[in-house]
């Protein structure tokens, strides 16, 4: 019996166009974040059975707009929120780069635990609480299609968490704003990626502006 996931990123906001780290801060949608969600509510309009989402304004609002299309709503889970950055948050990656070059270093390169400034403290404890999050809702709905909107960081980890791969994976995908992984779940919860970073529903001229 096959279980369809769909993970999405949110809309962009006004940070994610400056290229800032959200991570805990409750930033809103821009007007392009509200039109970039109206774009993935009608593709995914009437495909899919559950609609999850993060507790952050940017990513409930996105998932609202997506439920409404398909006349549901959305349901919040908590650890669908991003990861939490710490000192980190509001800085440009150069920004970053700078003020904690040490840290920034250790965060790239570090395959094991993958440690930030923040309150989750490492990519690894952000890539459990995804894994158990979605792990637990699939098995909820077996055979079912589930949405689960959330942010670019947290389906990274997630990602890391279900599929078994080292914390330098983190920084080598590239999730867009409304982008839409997509993974295949068989009778034995084994995954399968079906699309990653899919943005095919934003119009040709679109420019992703981040994948912070």
């Amino acid at each position: 019996m096959k279980t369809t996931l769909y993970l999405v990123r949110h809309g962009e906001t006004e940070w994610n166009a400056l290229g800032k780290f959200q991570g805990s801060k409750d930033i809103v949608l821009s007007p392009d974040g509200i039109s970039q969600a109206k774009y993935v509510s009608d593709r995914l309009k009437n495909k899919f059975d559950y609609i999850y989402s993060s507790p952050l304004k940017r990513a409930y609002k996105t998932a609202s707009i997506i439920a409404l299309q398909s006349n549901m709503e959305a349901r919040i889970l908590n650890d669908l929120r991003e990861i939490d950055f710490g000192e980190w948050e509001g800085l440009t990656v150069k920004e970053i780069k700078d003020n904690f070059p040490k840290q920034f270093e250790i965060w790239k390169n570090d395959a094991t635990e993958g440690p930030i400034c923040g309150g989750d403290l490492s990519i690894r404890n952000a890539s459990i609480r995804a894994k158990n999050v979605i792990l637990n809702t699939v098995r909820m709905h077996e055979g079912k299609r589930i949405v689960m909107v959330a942010h670019g960081g947290i389906i990274k980890a997630g990602l890391i968490g279900i599929l078994g791969w080292n914390m330098t994976m983190y920084h080598k995908l590239m999730l867009g704003n409304t982008s839409i992984c997509q993974l295949s779940f068989n009778d034995k919860m084994q995954p399968t990626i079906v699309t990653l970073n899919d943005t095919t529903h934003l119009p040709e001229e679109y420019e992703v502006k981040s994948y912070v």
